[in-house]
């Protein structure tokens, strides 16, 4: 649902649009400066919750600027991209080498900055007690070779095992096929649902399910430390061992996505096609400088510029 914020700002650019169809403008028909006018981005939905955070800090620092934020699976914000519907997308991907030739033949250059390190999270029911798993067994339920719970807990009073996603296309299905499954296909039983929000809702209500959800989903904002997540689900320890064990398995803190001891990790990218530098590129930069990166620090994120406070963590 749209803030009110959100709907002044689209109403906004709509008036914006009509005055300048009457109006002398640039040839490009923009109108927006480096830190003023009001502007439309993509982001992917798995990153809602610090896209949002970063738009209402820097709309605060520059009043005369609006973004207008399209929360949107993966594949329609590079599709808006490269439509020229707008001129910021924020995803976990770079262009393709024929994504950036579609550009270039047109003769734009967009660039790419990395502003963060994100990783994907697994989220069970609370009344699940089994709480460590391997990439190797992530991988087994994704294709379908581990469809109950006593296929990887043998122990298990389970059933059949309720794997969800927030949406088909997401930028979360692409990671499970590429970087989990190697390009092996995903089982047609698991679920996609809308958002991540909906992926929570579903594993606190459902007992055998799992979720693989965006982690800054899960982080708790009162927690200057980033070592807090949701109290909704249990968070699972994550093995790059065949056999995940308690020393071997790791959730997705700051340091073990630091130190690349989580193995679901991923990058952030802001993917600009902006030729006038105006106002995507000033909240792209925002996004890279020393006050967005702080941002993104007590998230429970890993920026791509700030140093990491390392902290020894004991999980229960």
């Amino acid at each position: 649902m749209k803030t009110v914020k959100q709907l002044q700002l689209s109403g906004l650019l709509v008036l914006l649009t009509l005055l300048s169809a009457c109006q002398s403008k640039p040839k490009d028909g923009q109108t927006d400066t480096y830190t003023s006018g009001v502007i439309a981005i993509a982001a992917d939905e798995s990153f809602q919750p610090i896209v949002q955070e970063e738009i209402d800090v820097f709309e605060g620092l520059f009043p005369l600027a609006g973004i207008v934020p399209r929360y949107v699976t993966e594949v329609d914000a590079v599709n808006l991209l490269l439509k020229d519907s707008l001129r910021l997308a924020i995803t976990s991907r770079r262009l393709t080498p024929e994504e950036m030739n579609s550009f270039n033949s047109r003769k734009f250059f967009p660039q790419e900055i990395k502003i963060a390190t994100d990783g994907l999270a697994l989220i069970t029911h609370l009344g699940n007690p089994d709480s460590l798993i391997s990439v190797k067994d992530i991988r087994r339920i994704l294709t379908g070779d581990a469809k109950q719970w006593k296929d990887i807990y043998p122990a298990s009073r389970l059933g059949d095992i309720s794997l969800v996603f927030d949406n088909k296309n997401s930028s979360t299905v692409r990671f499970a096929v590429d970087s989990i499954c190697k390009g092996v296909p995903l089982s047609s039983q698991l679920k996609a649902l809308k958002t991540n929000r909906e992926v929570i809702d579903y594993v606190a209500r459902t007992p055998d399910a799992i979720g693989i959800i965006g982690v800054n989903w899960l982080s708790d904002r009162n927690d200057s430390t980033g070592l807090s997540f949701s109290k909704e689900v249990r968070l699972m320890s994550v093995s790059a061992a065949d056999k995940a064990m308690p020393d071997n398995s790791y959730k997705p803190y700051q340091a073990y996505l630091y130190y690349g001891d989580y193995p679901l990790a991923r990058s952030i990218y802001a993917l600009l096609n902006d030729p006038r530098s105006a106002l995507p590129w000033g909240f792209a930069s925002f996004l890279a400088s020393d006050r967005g990166q702080r941002i993104i620090l007590k998230s429970g994120l890993v920026p791509a510029t700030q140093p990491v406070r390392v902290v020894n963590v004991k999980d229960e």
